[in-house]
């Protein structure tokens, strides 16, 4: 029994003696992948953390500065908080895909190191792969959508928009869905994936149109310069003027039905304004109209 035990002592001695180097080694090589892994995921989140920064200040942030950006004037303080939501979402897809990224790599490094033979796991992790994007096309579809229109800033908080289920304006802007809240104060949960085209009214400029019926007795002429004269009264006062980006414009006759004719007034104005516009026009262009004996149709 003792000359067995002394044998196996001796054994597992040289074992040791033959392995412990390679072991040590190997498991030297292992902490430095963990280290150099966490390392590399702490900069690289700390250099995207540092380029999505600065919207809160007012400034834009870098990771914006390649990128188109349609922020409308008309969002004042609310263009800060429309580009720190922009690149915040972005900034959080990067740092996702970075950490998947750098533990993959560090992970297949670790099974390099202990012999395993890596070649059937990448292949039975990309037929996962392919089972679960199969199985989850909804939510893919939906966060690439929303990643492409984050890029394109295609829209954003505070923009008045109609995405065809849902017009209003946008409240939140996330990768898989989009919340805008209508004129009737409902809240409206949109799945990116599922808008296929999107009208905004606050990009660049907007127009607010204003429609007058009149009857057909009526002198269109008189009419026009009625209409033009009141008008440019109207938007160069304040706070319309604020609003107003160039002259209003009569447009002239715009239908003709049995009822009567109808008069088109536009005006160029700051996005989102052109109801306020619109209805202030209106509200002073009849009067003058029934003031200047250009009556509207009489209803039978």
């Amino acid at each position: 029994m003792a000359t067995d035990l002394q044998q196996q002592s001796t054994e597992a001695l040289t074992w040791i003696e033959q392995n412990g180097p390679k072991m040590l080694e190997g498991s030297i090589r292992i902490a430095l992948i963990v280290l150099i892994a966490l390392i590399l995921r702490a900069v690289l989140h700390k250099i995207i953390t540092r380029l999505t920064g600065g919207a809160r200040q007012g400034k834009k942030p870098g990771l914006l500065k390649p990128l188109k950006e349609r922020a409308p004037q008309a969002l004042g303080a609310l263009v800060s908080e429309r580009r720190e939501q922009r690149a915040k979402t972005i900034g959080s897809v990067l740092k996702s895909v970075i950490t998947i990224l750098v533990f993959g790599v560090a992970f297949i490094q670790i099974l390099t190191e202990l012999g395993m033979n890596v070649a059937p796991i990448l292949t039975s992790a990309g037929i996962l792969g392919v089972a679960v994007g199969f199985g989850a096309q909804n939510l893919v579809k939906d966060f690439l959508s929303g990643m492409f229109m984050m890029l394109e800033d295609q829209y954003g908080v505070g923009d008045v928009v109609d995405l065809g289920p849902a017009t209003g304006t946008v409240e939140a802007v996330a990768l898989r869905t989009t919340t805008i809240r209508d004129t009737n104060g409902t809240v409206w949960y949109v799945r990116n994936g599922e808008i296929l085209r999107v009208g905004n009214s606050s990009q660049g400029f907007a127009v607010a149109v204003v429609d007058l019926p009149l009857g057909y007795g009526a002198n269109l002429a008189e009419a026009s310069q009625v209409m033009e004269k009141v008008a440019r009264a109207v938007t160069e006062k304040e706070p319309l003027s604020n609003d107003v980006t160039a002259k209003p414009e009569v447009l002239g006759v715009e239908k003709v039905t049995p009822e009567g004719i109808t008069m088109r007034v536009t005006v160029k104005t700051r996005p989102g304004r052109q109801w306020a516009v619109q209805r202030a026009l209106r509200a002073q262009l009849m009067p003058a109209l029934e003031e200047a004996g250009l009556k509207p149709p009489h209803k039978p």
